[in-house]
């Protein structure tokens, strides 16, 4: 290791402050910091953050070195900067770190090459969150129970938003202390509208859809209300007029390949009883989009985009790529406690078989810029 390290027989963990706008989760919760640190194998550097759930003082009090936001660039060059969403697209400076975080460069989304150059350019190393495999091929760590359980969440209000204020655009939403608030204000909502929804969740067996159904059911949507599809309903393949007939539509698959598109535009300009679409997997600039209705992303300020459609019923979409920041607290602490038994493997990562794949993984992928248009 470096020598530039304080201590160059540990492993030194560096994380990053946030810099993607609302996001408050965090990689390293300070729980599974002071885990880490117990163990007398890692020394741990946090920035200073406002938007993190987590305040200072509780990563302070865990035993962690802080400094300043943004300082990651200074660190030893032997330190692992680790994050959850990816760098600012804006800077494009060489990355000579090894960097934890979701870059979102691996499915050849817009910018990946670019994303991937930066790490060639200054012979950094990635290992992207999304990867970190088992085994068995099950990610380690993911946020997708939250990624679905906050998607219905979403879907829920802007449905009820449309039969309440229909005239009024849709507010900003803002993270909420607990799950309890927010199935609350939901199920007051409900209340107000006077009926129920019919909810159709895509991919229900996985992570994301099961958190989907978990938050429709702790809503009160009654089960017969919830339809539930996996790989064996989608095995027929695209468009699906069942998708048309619901009243909110929420996507959770973990799209790898190319299939058929779920919806179309020439379904959503006929007679329909769909009003929203909750796109959780956000594949927004993937050319395999099931969804290829839409292309860009919406933000929790800006939460919902109307469809065009030569139908009068209005159609909206939400493709907020991180959502489970709405619930940082839970989001966080659950993740980081999935990954803390990986990242204890990281002082032997050269013989940890996840790490090994990941970083495997990297190079085929900076391989496949040569090869690939």
């Amino acid at each position: 290791m470096s020598s530039g390290s304080a201590s160059s027989t540990k492993t030194h963990l560096w994380l990053r402050e946030e810099t993607k706008p609302m996001e408050h989760r965090a990689a390293l919760s300070p729980d599974v910091c002071k885990q880490l640190l117990a163990t007398g194998n890692f020394e741990i550097t946090v920035e200073n953050s406002k938007e993190r759930i987590f305040n200072d003082a509780e990563y302070a009090d865990a035993g962690c070195r802080m400094v300043a936001g943004d300082s990651w660039r200074q660190a030893p060059q032997d330190a692992i900067i680790t994050g959850l969403k990816e760098l600012p697209e804006n800077d494009t400076t060489p990355l000579p770190h090894t960097h934890i975080m979701f870059a979102h460069c691996y499915k050849r989304q817009a910018g990946w090459k670019d994303v991937l150059g930066r790490f060639v350019e200054g012979k950094g190393l990635l290992y992207d969150l999304e990867f970190l495999n088992d085994d068995s091929g099950r990610r380690v760590a993911a946020f997708g129970f939250y990624a679905g359980f906050t998607g219905a969440a979403v879907g829920i209000d802007a449905w009820c938003h449309q039969q309440l204020h229909a005239d009024e655009k849709y507010p900003e939403i803002k993270p909420y202390p607990n799950e309890d608030v927010l199935i609350s204000e939901t199920k007051a909502k409900l209340e107000k509208v006077g009926r129920k929804p019919r909810i159709m969740v895509m991919g229900a067996l996985g992570r994301c859809g099961s958190g989907a159904v978990s938050y429709a059911r702790k809503a009160g949507i009654p089960e017969e209300n919830i339809l539930k599809w996996d790989m064996a309903e989608t095995a027929k393949g695209g468009p699906f007029q069942e998708i048309m007939d619901v009243d909110i539509f929420v996507n959770c698959i973990y799209l790898s390949s190319k299939i058929p598109p779920f919806v179309t535009q020439e379904q959503i300009d006929r007679e329909r009883q769909l009003s929203v679409i909750v796109d959780v997997s956000c594949d927004t600039t993937n050319p395999f989009n099931p969804i290829p209705i839409y292309s860009v992303n919406t933000t929790f300020d800006d939460a919902l985009l109307d469809i065009p459609s030569a139908n009068s019923k209005p159609l909206q979409l939400c493709s907020i790529d991180h959502l489970p920041t709405m619930l940082p607290r839970e989001a966080s602490n659950q993740f980081a406690a999935d990954l803390l038994p990986t990242l204890l493997q990281l002082p032997e990562r050269s013989t940890a078989p996840v790490w090994i794949r990941a970083e495997k993984l990297f190079h085929e992928k900076v391989a496949s810029m040569a090869t690939t248009d």
